[in-house]
C-alpha cells in the first residue's frame, strides 16, 4: 500500500505556482490556476495536512550574502561503524558553509554543497575543517561554472 498522494492537474498546477513564488496570496493564487479561493485554499490545506508541501522558506541569494563562490565536495570516508558515522555527519551538518549535506550510496560516501566568499574562504574550510576530521579518506572539489536550473 503507497502513502502516496493523488495529485490532479489543478494539485499540480497549485505546486507549480507556489514553487515560483510561495507568497502568493490565496487569491492571487486562486486567479492563476482557475478557481475561486475558497476551493483553492481548501486545496493547499489538504496539501500541506497530506505533507506534499512541507514548508514555506525564504531563498537565499548567496551573492548578496557574501557568499558568492558555490563548491560541490564528493567526501569518501573510510570509518565503517556507526558512531563514526555519526559523528562526520554532526559535526559537517553543523558547518555554517554546509548548505546541503547527503549521504549517498555507492562512491562518493557523501556530497556537500558549499558556499563561501572565495576561493581563499574554502580553502579555510577545506583546510581547517572538512579534511582535518578524522574519519576523511578523500575530498574531490567540483566548482560551478554555470547554473542551469535548481529548484531551491
Amino acid at each position: 500500500m503507497s502513502n502516496e498522494t493523488t495529485l490532479d492537474s489543478v494539485d499540480r498546477d497549485i505546486l507549480f505556482q507556489l514553487r515560483q513564488d510561495g507568497r502568493l496570496t490565496n487569491v492571487e493564487l486562486a486567479k492563476r490556476v482557475g478557481l475561486t479561493p475558497p476551493p483553492c485554499l481548501r486545496r493547499v490545506k489538504r496539501l500541506e495536512e497530506a505533507g506534499v508541501i512541507a514548508g514555506y522558506r525564504a531563498v537565499l541569494d548567496p551573492h548578496a550574502l557574501g557568499r558568492g563562490l558555490e563548491v560541490l565536495v564528493d567526501v569518501e570516508i573510510y570509518a565503517q561503524d556507526r558512531k563514526s558515522f555519526q559523528e562526520f555527519e554532526d559535526t559537517v551538518a553543523s558547518f555554517e558553509e554546509v548548505v546541503e549535506f547527503r549521504r549517498m550510496y555507492g562512491r562518493p560516501d557523501y556530497f556537500i554543497r558549499v558556499t563561501v566568499a572565495d576561493h581563499a574562504a574554502y580553502e579555510t574550510f577545506i583546510t581547517e575543517k572538512l579534511s582535518g576530521l578524522p574519519a576523511v579518506l578523500r575530498l574531490e572539489s567540483h566548482l560551478t561554472m554555470k547554473e542551469i536550473k535548481t529548484n531551491r
